[in-house]
This record gives structure tokens, sequence and C-alpha cells, in this order.
């Protein structure tokens, strides 16, 4: 029986337009800006440069190189840890001043909210920091979201095509692998859950549906449950 829905965000709950034509453009056009005024004011901040240096082996005191790296980091969508902390840092001064709000699928956050009333326990997993998780959510198109979700992963507990990275929020959950359904976009993430035992749905929002019989594929949250979650 299923009592867990992890779900990733990017195709899955949100448009993948919204990541990669709002957000990463207003990270990258404010980067630097940003990086050259909170370096010394802000330790979260100093820390992830520091990670950037020892990452790129770009010069620590070389501000504009490592805001370069970045840039070219974001130019690639790179999955590093450091990047999407400074990303949602950045991210939340564009929500706080009304830049723009997240996008959220109206029937994501319509089966969001009936599954947590149901009393199912909804944790997200993405490449992107807790933080941009949280504002994403908290600032959405739909109203703020947190409240339904009990927890959130990032690429801290490893990547998202990595079987122990799952088996690692399995550990954080305490719960058996097969009570979990995890939901993504991206069939590579799919199979490394289930390697670690979790079930699955491929969630495909736009062009033809896939046919498999190796995992259910749904066009929205609302055929994920009916196939998964009605009888469960």
């Amino acid at each position: 029986m299923i009592r867990v829905i992890l779900t990733d965000i990017e195709g899955t709950t949100s448009s993948i337009s919204f990541v990669h034509e709002v957000l990463f453009p207003y990270a990258r056009e404010h980067m630097a800006e940003f990086v050259r005024e909170w370096q010394h004011e802000d330790l979260t901040v100093a820390e992830q440069l520091d990670i950037v240096a020892e990452k790129s082996g770009c010069d620590r005191t070389d501000i504009d190189g490592l805001v370069r790296v970045l840039e070219q980091w974001i130019d690639e969508d790179r999955k590093e840890t450091a990047l999407k902390t400074l990303q949602g840092m950045l991210w939340e001064q564009g929500y706080q001043h009304g830049a723009f709000d997240g996008h959220v699928y109206p029937d994501a956050a319509e089966y969001l909210r009936f599954w947590h009333d149901r009393g199912l326990r909804l944790y997200v997993y993405s490449s992107g920091s807790v933080k941009a998780q949280k504002l994403i959510f908290g600032f959405s198109s739909e109203g703020d979201l947190t409240p339904f979700f009990s927890g959130y992963f990032d690429t801290n507990v490893g990547g998202k095509k990595e079987a122990v990275s799952y088996r690692n929020i399995l550990d954080q959950l305490g719960v058996e692998p097969q009570t979990v359904l995890f939901l993504s976009d991206v069939e590579a993430e799919l199979v490394a859950a289930e390697s670690a035992g979790m079930r699955t749905c491929w969630l495909v929002r736009e062009g033809d549906l896939t046919e498999t019989d190796k995992r259910p594929v749904a066009r929205d949250f609302r055929e994920v449950d009916d196939q998964l979650l009605q009888h469960r």
C-alpha cells in the first residue's frame, strides 16, 4: 500500500519552461551583482564560493572568474549543489520582490491537497536546493502549497539518477520501499528509484504517451490517482 509520495518538480509538478525561461535567466542576470554584494556579508554565500573555487580550480580571490564559472554552469544546467544554493538565494529575492510566481500545474496543486487530506505523506526530491523547492511551492501560482509537504530532498542525498540516493531517502523516511511512490518525467530517475525498491509513475505531460510495461505512465496527477491511488 502506498503511504508516501515523493515527487520531482521540473516537468512533473511544474513546467520545464518556467525553470529554463524564467528562473535560470533571472539567476544568470543577477548572479554577478548578488555575489559581489554578499560575498563578505553572508557566510552561506562565502561557503558556496569556496566550493565553486575548489570544484572549478578558479582562484578564490578572483570574483569575476568565479562569477563566470557560475554563469557557465547555469548555461550548462550543471547539477552543482553550490550553484543550486546560490540560485535558491537569488530566486528568494525574485519571489519576494514579485518578479515572478512559482509555476505549479493546477492538477498537481489539486491532488497534492487531496492526497495530503487523505493522509498520504508528501515529499519533494529535486536537483534544485531545498530552499528553491520551498520557494516554488510557497510562492506558487496556485497559492502556498508548503503546508502539504512533510519534507524536501535535494542533491545532498545524491544524484537523482543514482539508486543510492533513493536508498538514502528511504533511510531518512524510515519506511519500506514499496510504500513509496516516486513521480518523475525522467526515465533514468525512475529506474534508479525502482532499483531502490520504490514504486514509480512516469509523468508525460506533453507529446505522445510512452508505451511501456515497466511502469505506469500518466498525463497528469489525476491519472496518477486513477491508476495507483484510488483503491490503495
